[in-house]
């Protein structure tokens, strides 16, 4: 059973003062309706109505609030009284139990006026259908007939409740109908689909004053709604905890962008640098065959790879001379400090371990760890190879840069020491076919890597290291 909440706000739009004015016109036309329609033997079962009046109310203690409706087991106890008491008294029972429930709840009038339209149309369609499917008379003369015409009515008068509050939610939010219902509706078709066949089935075993069947169901009806608002909870949860995973991601990829804005508006060139390696770093981990995820941490931790470099001095930053031993010792802490900064943000985990150990060599004469061979992983063989070769091709801040040429001698001068030979070999393959290349001074290029809006999506969802 859903019923909707319209926001409090101290203008009234004009959209919403037509529905209230529509859903005023539909109650009085539903009640004139049922008026005229109500017969002395519809009110002969008046300690069923009564029993039915206190169900549909005692379950509004069991009642789910979401963000948009509210969900109660009432619906139970309206088809039954379209089933066994007639249009009138369903009417009725669909007014006072709304009626008192939104007296209980303080609610505003608007609110009140809506769910009241909404109580009393759906009740009245749906006992008038069932009336001219033949009503409780099928019950003898095609029983399996009678159960599915109760398990349609349910169904059907539960899609024309939810198509109700959509309409509400369309106007006052100003969206689609169609939006508005798979809103409200879409996450309960399963509950209520079992619930359906369960309220066929004790209206099939309903006879007579037997009104222990209808304490029993009201006894099960609430059970069914507590696994329901359990079942919406955890729908619920679960959008939230993905809202705030993607609000978690854009914040830490904001601040690993920043950070690496602010290391360009600081150094360019190193700026620049990383972008490049990342470029470089992709393209050789799509030619291994990596899959679109691993390639995806390939090129982050690339890009992020010099981030440790926030460290250094503008003496060694900007050295124009070799380095000192001294100074050479706090480039050596670089990979330590920018793993250390990636590492706190969550679900770069993977990532801080490749930048530690893209310094590491072939050969286990690298830093920090000594690491050798495949104990080094992939992605920072990869990285290693891309960064060798953007060093000696690029300005760097204590080096002059070299031909590509002369570049690629050196990087085959190292292989097998230095360097992963597979992944030189393969990089150089990638050269020569002129599949890759980066523009220093190109702007553009710098801020195609960072791609901060695809590095959201990807790092909003849990990653997996790359094999090593």
């Amino acid at each position: 059973m859903s019923d909707y909440g319209l926001p409090m706000c101290g203008v009234v739009r004009r959209a919403e003062r037509i529905l209230m004015a529509g859903q005023g016109g539909l109650l009085v036309a539903s009640i004139a309706t049922a008026a005229a329609l109500s017969t002395a033997s519809q009110w002969r079962g008046w300690p069923l109505f009564c029993l039915l009046l206190v169900v549909a109310v005692a379950s509004e203690a069991f009642q789910l609030n979401t963000r948009r409706y509210k969900l109660s087991a009432a619906f139970l106890a309206l088809v039954l009284a379209m089933v066994f008491l007639g249009p009138a008294p369903s009417v009725a029972l669909g007014v006072l139990s709304i009626g008192l429930t939104n007296i209980l709840r303080g609610s505003p009038w608007r609110h009140v006026l809506v769910n009241l339209s909404t109580y009393a149309f759906f009740p009245l369609a749906g006992a008038v259908a069932f009336d001219a499917l033949g009503g409780r008379a099928l019950l003898e003369a095609n029983p399996p007939a009678y159960v599915l015409a109760v398990l349609v009515l349910f169904l059907a008068m539960n899609l024309l409740n939810f198509l109700l509050v959509a309409v509400d939610v369309a106007v006052v939010d100003g969206q689609g109908v169609a939006a508005g219902l798979r809103l409200v509706y879409l996450p309960v078709v399963p509950v209520e689909c079992a619930t359906g066949l369960f309220c066929a089935g004790m209206a099939y075993a309903y006879h007579g004053d037997n009104l222990a069947v209808i304490v029993l169901l009201a006894a099960i009806g609430l059970i069914v709604q507590t696994f329901l608002r359990g079942a919406l909870r955890a729908i619920e949860h679960k959008d939230a905890l993905e809202e705030r995973t993607r609000e978690l991601a854009a914040l830490q990829v904001g601040v690993l962008s920043t950070m690496l804005q602010t290391l360009s508006l600081r150094d360019k060139m190193t700026a620049r640098h990383s972008a490049a390696v990342a470029r470089y770093s992709r393209a050789v981990a799509r030619e291994l065959g990596l899959s679109e995820e691993e390639q995806d941490l390939v090129h982050t931790a690339a890009l992020l790879h010099d981030i440790g470099k926030f460290i250094f001095p503008d003496s060694i930053l900007f050295a124009g001379t070799r380095l000192t031993d001294e100074e050479y010792a706090i480039v050596r802490l670089h990979p330590e400090q920018g793993a250390q900064v990636v590492a706190r943000m969550d679900g770069y985990g993977p990532v801080a371990e490749i930048i530690l150990a893209h310094h590491e060599r072939i050969d286990g004469g690298g830093y920090p760890n000594g690491l050798a061979g495949t104990e080094i992983p992939l992605a920072a063989r990869i990285i290693s190879v891309a960064d060798t070769y953007d060093v000696m091709t690029s300005r760097d801040s204590y080096r002059r840069p070299v031909s590509p040429a002369d570049a690629v001698a050196e990087l085959r001068r190292v292989s097998g020491t230095q360097l992963d030979g597979d992944i030189v070999e393969l990089f150089i393959a990638l050269l020569e076919r002129r599949s890759i290349s980066f523009r220093h001074v190109d702007d553009a290029d710098f801020e195609r890597e960072l791609n901060r809006d695809h590095r959201i999506r990807e790092y909003a969802s849990p990653r997996r290291a790359v094999a090593a």
